[in-house]
């Protein structure tokens, strides 16, 4: 249980943060740039690829169009595909959730084509490559 003073702690300390910290006033797709640009409080705009964040991937141009704002400002919300993204984490450069990014980061350094790869690649063929899978039955 959260006694009277944590709870006065934690709302000031959220005033605090909600004060200084930068909101979202507009958002907009620029299908030209291929780009969610959003304009903050602090006359900054931020732009990045649909392609990048959490949820917008495979949207289309039409389902990009329509981009509310929450009342707090920390919220982007693209209403036609049911998606969301908190501005703090996108400042930090976190276009999803941990697991969404791990996997996204997963994906791209395995089709990275590197010389250590392409050698490690081949130093294990001379191993004998990849062991066979075994059917279970």
């Amino acid at each position: 249980m959260v006694t009277q003073i944590e709870w006065e702690r934690a709302t000031k300390r959220a005033k605090a943060f909600t004060a200084r910290a930068p909101k979202a006033i507009s958002a907009r797709y620029d299908r030209r740039l291929d780009r969610v640009i959003v304009h903050l409080n602090t006359n900054l705009d931020i732009a990045f690829s649909p392609r990048d964040a959490q949820g917008l991937g495979d949207a289309r141009p039409s389902q990009l169009e329509t981009i509310e704002i929450t009342p707090s400002g920390f919220g982007i919300h693209f209403p036609k595909l049911d998606a969301d993204l908190y501005l703090p984490a996108l400042l930090e450069g976190f276009l999803g959730s941990r697991k969404w990014m791990a996997r996204s980061l997963g994906s791209a350094g395995g089709k990275s084509r590197s010389t250590a790869k392409k050698l490690a690649a081949k130093s294990n063929g001379k191993l004998g490559g990849r062991p066979r899978k075994v059917a279970l039955g």
